[in-house]
């Protein structure tokens, strides 16, 4: 399937994002060139790319998938369609405490552990005051030329010096906690920041330690990443860490292309006129994407989808464990976006693709095909001495 392929027009998913394909921008002002605020492009104003924008928005509504991978050429949006989700995405409980504890965290703990653990927040808790509040989902973007002490966190010095007292400051993963992290080019990231991401993304936590100072963190994170084949391969050991890959290609229709040319036209003149154009779509995709989040919980895979879908990753060949976890629960994702609680087939020939490619390893088959053979000697070498 490519990536302006349409694998159903039933999905209301699809429906979604095909409702403004064509929609057409009219001649806009002049803007005020005094105007610093830039803001993103819309995420349905986004012309074609169906896989790219379908992979994403699964990512959003489950992000137990395990985020997103964009694979392409230069010029084909994939930054563009990361950094616009921005204005789709969901609101989620956060906490005013300094612990990041929420309500049913204190809910799950005896009251003497709660009130050791959480002394503050316990108190207020107890008196029926708020410990939260909610705000919506965060893009937090991992600049390549970031150092590892912005990545983790490191001592604050200024309140070393004027306090006279040490506290790590939270990092980038940190922050990334319960949101959307995104690494461009992440496949010039350096290998130190990128071992460090692995650890907090498998861990859903990480520990910073500075001589007798010490700090844990929660890192609960999507991630998606975005790269150019062409500036070099992405470490295996990160690869698998991404639940969809997505070839993303320029796209081969000449009225698709027309129309990017005249909507970047449009954005690029009234950035501010142009999002408006598009509030009424953006507010739509925000409360499906609420709906399917809220749905997701009640949706269920029947016996026949997964004997499919194990039948398929056995077929295959596919070694890691990661292929089926990723391909069922996007599959609930996609069936959640369309107002449904049962998976059907039909959800599983969608996310397929995105879910399986690019799992194969040519080196671990010949490493075990090799290993075999040996076995074999061994076995016959024995039948020989015995």
């Amino acid at each position: 399937m490519t990536s302006d392929e349409n694998p159903s027009q039933d999905s209301a998913l699809l429906r979604l994002l095909n409702q403004f394909s064509y929609q057409r921008i009219t001649d806009l002002p002049e803007p005020d060139l005094g105007l610093a605020e830039l803001r993103p492009f819309p995420f349905l104003a986004i012309v074609g790319q169906m896989e790219m924008r379908i992979a994403l928005m699964l990512a959003v509504i489950n992000p137990a998938i395990g985020g997103v991978l964009l694979i392409g050429p230069r010029g084909t949006g994939k930054t563009t369609a990361v950094r616009s989700l921005a204005g789709i995405l969901p609101n989620i409980e956060v906490s005013d405490c300094e612990e990041g504890v929420l309500p049913a965290d204190l809910e799950m703990l005896a009251d003497e552990d709660a009130r050791y653990l959480f002394p503050d927040c316990y108190e207020k808790w107890k008196a029926g005051q708020s410990i939260s509040h909610y705000e919506p989902v965060q893009l937090v973007e991992l600049p390549l030329n970031a150092r590892i002490e912005d990545v983790v966190g490191a001592p604050n010095e200024r309140a070393a010096v004027h306090r006279n007292s040490i506290r790590i400051e939270r990092g980038i993963l940190s922050r990334a906690d319960r949101n959307i992290l995104y690494i461009d080019e992440i496949n010039l990231l350096d290998d130190q920041i990128t071992d460090v991401i692995l650890d907090a993304a498998a861990q859903g936590a990480y520990t910073v330690r500075r001589g007798a100072v010490v700090g844990t963190y929660r890192s609960r994170f999507v991630l998606v990443g975005s790269m150019n084949p062409e500036e070099g391969r992405l470490r295996p050991q990160i690869m698998d860490r991404f639940g969809l890959r997505v070839y993303v290609r320029g796209l081969t229709d000449l009225a698709e292309r027309a129309e990017v040319y005249n909507r970047a036209r449009a954005y690029r003149r009234n950035p501010t006129r142009f999002i408006r154009e598009w509030e009424g779509a953006t507010a739509a995709a925000e409360s499906e994407i609420m709906a399917a989040r809220d749905l997701l919980n009640q949706t269920v895979l029947p016996d026949d989808v997964v004997r499919v879908g194990l039948d398929l990753i056995l077929k295959l060949g596919l070694d890691s464990h990661r292929a089926e976890y990723t391909l069922f629960e996007s599959a609930r994702a996609y069936a959640a976006a369309d107002s449904r609680t049962e998976v059907t087939l039909e959800d599983l020939k969608v996310v397929a693709p995105l879910s399986l490619r690019q799992r194969n390893s040519e080196f671990m088959s010949n490493f075990f095909d090799n290993q075999a053979e040996q076995d074999k000697t061994i076995y016959q070498t024995l039948d020989e001495i015995i």
